[in-house]
Order: C-alpha cells, then sequence, then structure tokens
C-alpha cells in the first residue's frame, strides 16, 4: 500500500531526496548552530571537568577530612585533646607579615604559614633543590629554616642558604617551594608564600594578642567516618567555640563558586550566540524556502496538503540540524583538553579530560531547540499559503501567519528554550533576568529594524541615483534589514557595554582612586605601640595624615534570632556571611559617614549591645532599625541590636567596617590596631615603610599602590577575556550578515544584470551597493551605541554605583567595526554579482 499524502514515511523520503541536493543555503545554518552549541558544549565541559578535578583533590586541597579554622585564637587545650582523640591532626597557622634582607635595603609583604610536625596530613611538599619538610625548616647553627616560593626569593635577591628576617626572627632560606598540596591562589592572596615551622613563630614576635592569624585544625578521620556527623558532633560538645568548618564537599568554596560564577556567564554569553545564530536559521530557511517555491507550488498542485509540506521541510531542517549541533558538540567536547593544556599549570590540581555527557546532552537540546524554535515560522508559513501565491512568490516574497498549530509549537518551542536556560543554570534568578533581557533585547532590535526600514522609505527619492538605489535596498519587501541589525547589533551591543564599563572602571583606577586612597595600611599594631606608631610617622615631613582605629575580628552568627548558616540572601551580599568580619568601636561616627536610617548613639553612650551596619547588606539581608544581629567575637556570642544604617563607599579605600559597635562592648576583647597613612610624596613611601616595619617588627605595612595595581591588571584581564567571549556573540552576527548576503545573491545577480544593461558603470553599481551596506552598518552601530551604552550606565550607577562617563572613542570604534564589516561582506557579494554575463540571465526571464 503506497504511503498517504501527508504521512510521515513519505515526508521523510521526499526530505531524503532534498537532501541528496547537497548543503547549498545550508552551509550558515549549520555554522551558526556549530558556533553556539560548541560554545556552551565547551564552557559546560570544561566546568565539569574542573569540578570533577577538584572532588578528586578534595582531601589533598583541604589537607584533611575536615579543616578547622579560629581567627586571632588558638585551640583550647580541651578541644586540641578531643580533636586528636578522633584522628591524626595538623595544626597550621597562617598570616600575613613582612620580610625583609637582613641589611634592610628589600623587603616584601609575605603570606606567611607555619606548620607543625604533623604537615601534610594529605600530599607532599616538593622542594628545589629536594629535600624532606622537616629537615628544611628545623633548627640549625642558630637558625630555624623557612622555605619560599621563587617570587620572594627574587624580590628579596635571596639565594638557598641566605638569611632573612621575619619579625624578630632570623631565618635561614632553605629551598624554593615548588609544590604545596594545600594552597588555592585566591584574589585576596597578597604576597608570595613564605613556610616555616610552627617551632620558629615564637621567635618572630609577631604573635600578639589581636594579631591577625588564622588557626587551622586539619583532621584526618579514620575510614568510614561521617564527617559531617563528626561536625555536628563538634558543634554539640563546643557550641561556642566559633569554628569555621569546611568538609570535603567545601574543599575549596571560593574556588567553586568562582567556576560557577563563570559557567554561568560563559554559558549565557554561548546562549547569546546562539540565538543571534538563530536568526541566521530563520533566515537560512526562508531563503531555502524561497527557493523551493516552484517546487512546494508542484506539490499542492499535485494534491500534497500542508502537512506534507511542512513534516518534509521540517525533516530536512531537524536532519541539518542534527549535523550542526553534533559538528558543535565534538568542537565543544575536546574542550577540557585544551584547558589542560593552557590553565593546567596554573591550576591546583589535575584537569580530568574526558567525556562529560551531561554538558553535552545540555548543550543539544539548546541546539535543537533553537532550530526549532526560529524555523517553526518560515516552514509553516510556507506549507500554509496556497499554489498560486507560491508561483507568485517568485516575484512577490510570501506574506502572513502560519497555522495556529505552528504558531503555538513556536512559542513552546522558546519557552522550552527559556525554561532550558532557567533550569539548568546555578543562579536561576540571574538566568531568569537573562532570559527576560533577551525578549526585551529581540523585540527592541526588531523594532530598531523596522525603523531604519521606515525611516529610509520617508527618505524620499534624492537626487542621487545610487543613494536612491541604497535606499530603496533597504525596506524592499524581503529586505533583511531588520534580522540584520538584530543580529549583528546584539554582538556589538555587548562589546560596547563591556569596552564602557571597563573604561569608567579604570578611570575610578586612574582618576579618583589615587586621590582618595592612602599610601599604606597598617596592621598589627598593638595597644601599647599605638603612641610610638603615632610618633614614628608624626616626625616625618612626608606624611599629610594619620587615621588608626581598632579592630577585632568576628562573623556573624545569626540574625534576628535565625542561624547565619541557614539564612538565603541576595549573592551580591552573601560574601558577608561566609568569613570573618573586622569589627570596630567607635563614640563618634566615622568621618564622611552618610547615615541613611536610625541616629548614631550619644558619646557618653552606656547600655545595651548597638551596632551601626552598612546599609546595602542589611537590605540584602531583610533587616533594619531595630533588629538583632549576633556576631562570634573570640567564641563569645554577642547580640547587638542596629542602632542605624550607614552608605559605605566602599571605592574610597578608607577604613570602612561593616559593623561599627557603640563603646562598653569591644574594649574588653583582644584586639589590635588598623592604621591609614596618607604620603604627600610617592618617593617618600618606602622611607615611612621602612621606619616602622623597622622600629615595630610586628607590624605589617600593605601598599595601596601595588594592590590597586593588582586590581586594575585583574580588572584588564577580566575584561579583555570577557570582550574574547563576547566576541563570539559578534562573530555569529556576522555569520547571519554572511547569510544575507547569500540568500540575496541571485536578487543581486538579477538586479546588477538589469543595471548594467540599463547603462549602469561597474562603478556606480558598486558605490550603489556600497552606500547600502555602509547605512546599514552605520544604522547598526548607532542602535547598539544607544542600547549598550544605556546598559552600561545601568550597571555603572545602579550596580557599581559609581559615576559614568560616556567614551566616545569607544562607540565610534565600535560603529568603524561594524561599518567595516557590512561593507566587506557587502562587497564581497556585490562583486560576485557584477561578474555575471547579461545574456543566460536575460534568456531565462
Amino acid at each position: 500500500m503506497p504511503p498517504r499524502f501527508g504521512s510521515w514515511p513519505l515526508a521523510l523520503r521526499l526530505a531524503r531526496r532534498e537532501l541528496r541536493t547537497g548543503l547549498k543555503g545550508f552551509r550558515i545554518f549549520i555554522a551558526c548552530l556549530a558556533i553556539g552549541v560548541a560554545a556552551i558544549a565547551a564552557v559546560g565541559s570544561v566546568s565539569s571537568a574542573m569540578m570533577a578535578g577538584l572532588e578528586g583533590d578534595a582531601r589533598r586541597l583541604l589537607g584533611g577530612d575536615v579543616d578547622l579554622r579560629l581567627v586571632h585564637r588558638p585551640a583550647s587545650d580541651e578541644q586540641r585533646a578531643w580533636l586528636q582523640q578522633s584522628g591524626r591532626v595538623s595544626e597550621v597557622l597562617a598570616m600575613r607579615a613582612m620580610a625583609r634582607r637582613p641589611d634592610g635595603e628589600a623587603r616584601t609583604l609575605v603570606e606567611l604559614k607555619a606548620v607543625d610536625g604533623g604537615y601534610p596530613l594529605v600530599g607532599t611538599v616538593t622542594l628545589a633543590p629536594a629535600a624532606e619538610l622537616g629537615d628544611a625548616l628545623a633548627e640549625r647553627d642558630g637558625a630555624y629554616g623557612a622555605i619560599a616560593e621563587e617570587s620572594l626569593a627574587t624580590r628579596l635577591d635571596l639565594a638557598v642558604g641566605d638569611r632573612l628576617v621575619v619579625g624578630d626572627a632570623t631565618l635561614e632560606l632553605r629551598g624554593i617551594l615548588t609544590g604545596e598540596p594545600d594552597r588555592i591562589v585566591t584574589f585576596a592572596s597578597f604576597g608570595p608564600r613564605l613556610m616555616v615551622a610552627a617551632a620558629a613563630l615564637p621567635a618572630t614576635g609577631l604573635v600578639q594578642p589581636g594579631s591577625l592569624i588564622r588557626y587551622h585544625y586539619r583532621v584526618a578521620l579514620p575510614p568510614g567516618t561521617d564527617a559531617h556527623a563528626w561536625l555536628d558532633d563538634l558543634g554539640d560538645r563546643f557550641p561556642d567555640a566559633g569554628w569555621r568548618t569546611r568538609a570535603l564537599d567545601s574543599a575549596a568554596p571560593g574556588f567553586d563558586r568562582f567556576v560557577d560564577r563563570t559557567t554561568l556567564f560563559l554559558t549565557l554569553v554561548g546562549l547569546t550566540s546562539l540565538l543571534v545564530g538563530g536568526v541566521g536559521v530563520a533566515m537560512a530557511v526562508k531563503a531555502y524556502l524561497d527557493g523551493k517555491t516552484e517546487t512546494i507550488a508542484t506539490l499542492k498542485c499535485l494534491g500534497a496538503p500542508s502537512r506534507l509540506v511542512f513534516r518534509t521541510y521540517l525533516a530536512v531542517v531537524l536532519a541539518l540540524a542534527a549535523v550542526g549541533t553534533l559538528i558543535g558538540l565534538a568542537v565543544g567536547a575536546t574542550a577540557p583538553i585544551g584547558a589542560a593544556a593552557l590553565a593546567g599549570p596554573l591550576l591546583p590540581f589535575d584537569l580530568p579530560v574526558r567525556l562529560y555527557p551531561l554538558p553535552l546532552a545540555v548543550a543539544a537540546a539548546y541546539g535543537l531547540l533553537t532550530a526549532l524554535a526560529f524555523s517553526l515560522w518560515p516552514l509553516g508559513r510556507a506549507g500554509q499559503v496556497q499554489a498560486a501565491a507560491l508561483f507568485r512568490a517568485v516575484v512577490a516574497p510570501l506574506a502572513g501567519r502560519p497555522a495556529p498549530a505552528v504558531m503555538a509549537s513556536t512559542a513552546g518551542a522558546v519557552a522550552l528554550l527559556a525554561a532550558l536556560a532557567v533550569a539548568t543554570a546555578e543562579d536561576r534568578g540571574f538566568a531568569g533576568w537573562f532570559v527576560a533581557g533577551a525578549f526585551a533585547a529581540f523585540a527592541l532590535f526588531l523594532a530598531a529594524g523596522r525603523l531604519v526600514m521606515a525611516a529610509a522609505r520617508r527618505a524620499g527619492r534624492p537626487r542621487d541615483p545610487e543613494l536612491r538605489i541604497a535606499l530603496a535596498n533597504l525596506h524592499r519587501p524581503g529586505a533583511p534589514t531588520p534580522g540584520v541589525v538584530l543580529s549583528l547589533g546584539l554582538g556589538l551591543t555587548v562589546l560596547i557595554a563591556v569596552a564602557l564599563i571597563q573604561s569608567n572602571l579604570a578611570r575610578q583606577v586612574a582618576e579618583r582612586l589615587p586621590n582618595a586612597a592612602p599610601a599604606f595600611f597598617f596592621i598589627d599594631i598593638q595597644p601599647d605601640q599605638a603612641a610610638r606608631f603615632r610618633t614614628i610617622v608624626d616626625d616625618m615631613p612626608a606624611v599629610t595624615e594619620v587615621r588608626t582605629t581598632p579592630m577585632v575580628r568576628g562573623r556573624i552568627a545569626a540574625v534576628k534570632g535565625a542561624d547565619a548558616e541557614a539564612l538565603t540572601v541576595d549573592p551580591d551580599s552573601a560574601w558577608a556571611l561566609r568569613g570573618d568580619r573586622g569589627l570596630t568601636y567607635s563614640a563618634d561616627p566615622p568621618e564622611g559617614a552618610e547615615i541613611v536610617a536610625g541616629t548614631w548613639w550619644p558619646r557618653d553612650y552606656a547600655g545595651p549591645p548597638l551596632v551601626s551596619f552598612d546599609a546595602g547588606i542589611a537590605e540584602d539581608f531583610g533587616i533594619g532599625v531595630g533588629d538583632s544581629i549576633t556576631l562570634n567575637v573570640l567564641g563569645r556570642p554577642i547580640t547587638a541590636e542596629i542602632a542605624n544604617l550607614r552608605r559605605i563607599d566602599w571605592s574610597s579605600m578608607s577604613m570602612n567596617f561593616i559593623f561599627v559597635f557603640a563603646p562598653g562592648t569591644l574594649e574588653a576583647a583582644p584586639h589590635s590596631i588598623i592604621a591609614t597613612v596618607r604620603v604627600s610624596d610617592p618617593t617618600a613611601e618606602a622611607g615611612v615603610q621602612r621606619r616602622v616595619t623597622d622600629a615595630l617588627p610586628n607590624v605589617t605595612a600593605i601598599r595601596v599602590k601595588d594592590a590597586i595595581e593588582a586590581a586594575d591588571r585583574i580588572l584588564r584581564a577580566v575584561s579583555t577575556a570577557v570582550r574574547a567571549t563576547a566576541g563570539v556573540t559578534l562573530v555569529a552576527g556576522v555569520l547571519v550578515l554572511a547569510g544575507a548576503v547569500a540568500a540575496g545573491h541571485a536578487r543581486r545577480v538579477r538586479d546588477a544584470v538589469i543595471l548594467k544593461v540599463l547603462g549602469a558603470t561597474r562603478g556606480r553599481i558598486l558605490k550603489a551597493y556600497a552606500l547600502e551596506y555602509g547605512i546599514l552598518g552605520l544604522a547598526t552601530a548607532g542602535v547598539a551605541a544607544v542600547i549598550g551604552s544605556a546598559a552600561a550606565f545601568a550597571v555603572v550607577t545602579l550596580v557599581m554605583r559609581a559615576d559614568f562617563v560616556l567614551a566616545p572613542e569607544v562607540v565610534a570604534a565600535v560603529a568603524a567595526i561594524a561599518t567595516a564589516i557590512t561593507l566587506a561582506l557587502g562587497f564581497v557579494g556585490t562583486w560576485q554579482a557584477l561578474g555575471q554575463r547579461p545574456a543566460p540571465l536575460l534568456r531565462n526571464e
């Protein structure tokens, strides 16, 4: 029995015959899908590889099965005894300190790490020259040993065997640290690593009450022990200890959060390029179907129903979408190989190179859904139109809408695509905003494309014939203007927004911060050293301002009585819950404080604990004046009432504290003094640092200029990476533009032949097309400039709360890029059209 008209077997047979003709007209279609799918698959595969590597090396990175951290103070004898009963224990002390040559000619800030004989519980420390860690750190010839990173030896011009001074202790450099099993470098790392024995630390004089020392207790539990149950037991035994605990599932919380955020951003960039490519998909399908109008009309005249036409070409589109998706998956699946080669040496763990099915499946779903969402409409419209109209489509483009079922299917595919973007994101709220923004951007750019067409239509009939032809081509029926403005404009918008944000941040760093920021932060000044410190700096003419304030560390334990560990807060303020925060106390408000709610306490206040809190974080926490907040300070819970909220300008680089307590609460706690020092002459900064650290060896100097320069380098690197990834979206837009040029090639050949027959020279035809593509490029750049600048303004002023300055050179550069791209592709298409001979075309007419 022969297959029925409209049945799937017949549709698949016809689709197979269509595919035999090759990929002509679908190369851009495949390329658009392949690029987007490859980007998403690559990001997902590399992210999965990183998380797998992190999970595989979690025990080594953590230093044991659990890590317990205390700040300012060590564990008590009772706590140590209980830990030692539980398994093997290693105690590690970490702090910042100043290391200098014995002659005092060179000094640098270091990340000091003091380890006991049990370190490391997991993994191995490697040195050059090779040596045992215990031997390298042991006391010999009256000096303890030290090992350091190569950068420290370079900064101080030291060789193995030379001496260096830390605090009051003279140490001997015994080796260069080439492998540290439990170190993950973060943006908070201010200097190179220097490792010493815990027994050497007392001689340095750095361990003082209130000194910012982090005590880590790593425990290797017996096999089969449930680490989380053990931590629960620990909390029950020592409820007020104030531990910050980590188990294997949070071995590197900062790193895995960074990976999650980066993965989310890059995935959305890939999805953006895929959506831009979707425009190319729609244009390619439309152009393909336009070339099949006579075939479709013939099928309809022979009695083929609309569903046969729809199913046949849907099968063609899905087959080719599968090809593009498979190419993208093949490229994305190899991304871990490249990541291991490029980033492997920088990572603290091995990157497993293998196939990761889940991210590949997600990328495939994105690709196929995008193909469906953008091809159903032109497919449905072609299948729905009557045969006579299809014959007329040779000279008059098809119009109208597809059947309601096809429209509903298109909406369903779009909804599934949006749901997939939200469901697979780590931060679903952010992904939801992205989806909403994508819908808004599409609507905005489509409207802008229509506006460009309307402006070209209403420009009248200029006297210049080439300009008249160019304007007519922009608004003629079937013109690709909206698609080009949408696809190319999205990529340009991202580039403009990123470049403007980066330029504004760079301006803040270059112009504002050096004027607002102090020269130094001095930390770990003991209360009995405060007067001497002031005497030293006040005696130096270059010092123009000195500010000191007491500081103790504490962490948020509860908010309005709710355990901080169980709180769900805005991601922008979640960092305040994750670690220890600096606390201070004052009778007077901080200089320049902007109190936005509540009132400051009297100078002679004596009563229950009151605290001044950061207004932005309070808003994200959902608390305000009158609410309570509990902090764990050195193992003691302190519950205070919020008396007022302050708006803090973190970019001022001043001594800003989230928490400022009223007098009478923290004075008795062991604390240190921190100070900021401003210096009028930059050449005198080294002398200020030397005078202070020579007289007070336990005091650490943090040079703000170095921190700003490091932040600027990170900012530039991140901005470059973001622009590079945003370039993927631009590439997709260029492909769509190339597809539009290819799709209109037949029309351009016909137009060029007619113009040549009517006497137009090759130069005048080129001028007409150059004007067309030049106007299109400038119009697209203009739309992108407005939208990109608005997006950058919103980010800088609302999110970063900084002043926004438009950088016209950035907008001009992007406008030049857009115009050059459109002119180049338009010239290629036009040159090919001009090479056609008139006779064959005219005979066919």
